[in-house]
């Protein structure tokens, strides 16, 4: 039997000893941190890709905040590539390539359009994208007939401001606040539609200052496929959508098809970062990042809704796993993701010591106002459903998904589900928890005298302690209110 002398540690094992400080304020304090070699955030928190937790309005949430939102794969192939596109839209230094319809068209197809892109308004153009007009939300609600053409309720050219597609941002600016508008299209000289700058997107940039952003001023998104030769064309649709990072997420990252899927995916997009995972060991950062990965995602069965280990016995104590990546990913130029197992600041602050760059949230954040997991309520309080990927509920939807909705319930017998469907308290919005978090992890930093991440891993010293000590560490000996 071969057995590694070394033991296993995961976050309640261990303590950070504190050190001499000279940090003041939590203030000074900066959280930002890399994703990828060519993703940078202002905050190391990531939601997970699971379809309680993260969908478009958690990926919006997530990036105004300063992290990113990765969408899970448990969806058919457009409805991804739909949600990659919202996220896109959500905000942007220009719009380019607004939403257009016919003058022609109904108000009522108007209205759809509007609701299924989730936006306020649309460019009426001719055939050859000339500006006709512009059709609002409230133009649609205000309308006293749904079948009336576009053209009839639109704010027609001859009323609109309009500006130059060579005019800088700030003169666009000016005649927003100066004509008291919303909406300004941008025009070529031949009065084609090529942009729109709204004062929405404006009012957004002061107040999410350091929300992750592409450099048109889109809002960042990632993308989780699978392994499977089908996720290719996945992959394909994200991309086109303008995702901005893949993410190859299987419960055994360390697998051949991972590797030859990091591979093929890199040969094919070299330009966008590739994530891959999970693993729990150097080695496996170490294939995976020769593969092609930009990052690695490292947690086996340490999730709170997994139970590979009970039903594998395979895993490695998260602590330990994200000790033993990180330093194969400081040779190998590898950002660590620390996915699972984290259940309040003081384990992100322990991750992020131990070397992570950054720290996946699932559990966390499914209890949130933003995550897409259905709302229940029972005893007097609200709670939100949150379910492992591996659970027999997500195989029976992702099934129903790869077979357009037919199921082989005779194939159910050989399923062995490697995590459970459970309930959280819901938290109320994704900002209040982010809070809490950001907030303990800044404390934390302090103890230890890091005014960065860097300088936390850099300055951290881990004591191991006892089942006593986690006793004391805790609240004891009282009644809490």
């Amino acid at each position: 039997m071969k057995l590694r002398p070394d033991l296993g540690l995961t976050f309640d094992d261990v303590l950070l000893v504190p050190k001499r400080s000279s940090v003041v304020s939590r203030k000074q304090i900066d959280l930002s941190t890399w994703l990828t070699p060519q993703i940078q955030l202002a905050i190391p928190i990531v939601s997970a890709n699971m379809d309680t937790v993260t969908e478009s309005e958690m990926a919006i949430a997530m990036a105004r905040a300063g992290g990113i939102g990765i969408l899970h794969r448990f969806m058919t192939i457009q409805q991804q590539a739909e949600m990659v596109q919202r996220v896109k839209r959500a905000e942007s230094f220009v719009v380019e390539n607004p939403l257009t319809i016919s003058p022609t068209a109904t108000l009522e197809e108007a209205r759809q359009k509007m609701l299924q892109a989730d936006i306020g308004g649309l460019v009426v153009t001719d055939p050859e994208g000339r500006l006709l007009g512009i059709l609002t939300t409230r133009d649609v609600l205000l309308a006293p007939d749904l079948e009336a053409r576009v053209e009839q309720a639109m704010t027609p050219r001859e009323r609109l401001i309009v500006a130059s597609v060579d005019e800088p941002l700030s003169v666009s600016q000016q005649k927003l606040y100066k004509h008291r508008i919303e909406k300004l299209p941008l025009v070529d000289a031949n009065d084609r539609v090529v942009g729109l700058v709204t004062a929405q997107d404006i009012i957004k940039l002061q107040e999410h200052p350091q929300a992750t952003k592409d450099i048109k001023g889109r809002l960042r998104v990632g993308a989780a496929v699978g392994a499977n030769p089908a996720d290719l064309d996945r992959a394909r649709a994200c991309v086109a959508a303008e995702a901005d990072v893949l993410v190859v997420d299987v419960a055994h990252g360390h697998l051949e098809i991972v590797i030859r899927m990091v591979q093929q995916l890199k040969k094919e997009f070299p330009a966008i970062p590739i994530i891959a995972g999970n693993v729990a060991t150097a080695e496996g950062v170490h294939d995976l990042s020769m593969a092609g990965a930009d990052a690695v995602k490292v947690g086996v069965g340490s999730g709170s809704i997994c139970i590979t280990r009970l039903v594998t016995g395979f895993g490695v104590p998260q602590l330990t796993a994200i000790a033993d990546c990180a330093e194969a990913g400081v040779e190998l130029g590898v950002p660590i993701i620390a996915d699972g197992g984290i259940r309040n600041s003081g384990d992100i602050t322990k991750a992020l010591a131990a070397g992570a760059s950054t720290v996946m949230l699932g559990s966390l954040l499914s209890g949130t106002k933003e995550s897409p997991g259905a709302t229940i309520f029972r005893n007097g309080q609200n709670y939100k459903v949150v379910r492992g990927m591996a659970s027999l509920s997500a195989n029976i939807a992702r099934r129903k998904i790869d077979r357009q909705g037919e199921v082989d319930w005779e194939e159910w017998s050989d399923v062995v589900p490697e995590g459970v469907e459970a309930v959280v308290p819901y938290r109320g919005s994704l900002n209040e928890v982010l809070h809490q978090l950001l907030g303990g992890l800044r404390s934390g930093m302090s103890y230890c005298g890091a005014t960065n991440l860097a300088e936390l891993s850099e300055k951290a010293e881990f004591i191991r302690i006892t089942h006593s000590s986690q006793i004391e560490s805790g609240v004891h000996d009282v009644t809490v209110l």
